[in-house]
């Protein structure tokens, strides 16, 4: 998949599914320096990705500051052919002063078998289906 640069960080549009509801989300930085996938609360509502009396928040910490969040577990992250299943997310309100509506970390990248080549501004996963 074709990386686009924005402000020098790579961004791709990936696709979430949840029940019988999908919803694809443009403008998710690939971040190497995450450890989890976080994604923008308001675009998750629309396919019925929204906080529970019981959802635990937590907090998180990173270079754009802190965020509460909640986890989610969807039914599938996917990119261009390949979906990892049963993946969970981080859902915050990802107001980080720009234009980012989701953070793709390394608990998507390790599974998926991510190759970033920077050169040619492509993302690669050699693995076609993950069933996990």
């Amino acid at each position: 998949m074709q990386l686009t640069l924005k402000d020098d960080l790579p961004f791709i549009e990936i696709t979430v599914r949840y029940g019988e509801s999908a919803v694809k989300i443009s403008d998710v930085v690939i971040d190497t320096g995450s450890a989890t996938t976080i994604l923008a609360a308001d675009i998750l509502a629309q396919i019925g990705i929204v906080p529970a009396a019981d959802d635990i928040l937590y907090t998180v910490r990173g270079v754009g500051g802190t965020e509460v969040v909640f986890t989610r577990q969807i039914d599938g992250l996917q990119i261009d052919a390949y979906e990892l299943k049963q993946f969970e997310i981080e859902v915050g309100g990802m107001d980080y002063g720009f234009g980012v509506n989701g953070i793709l970390g390394m608990d998507f990248l390790i599974p998926a078998g991510a190759i970033i080549n920077l050169r040619q501004l492509e993302l690669h996963l050699p693995k076609i289906d993950n069933e996990m």
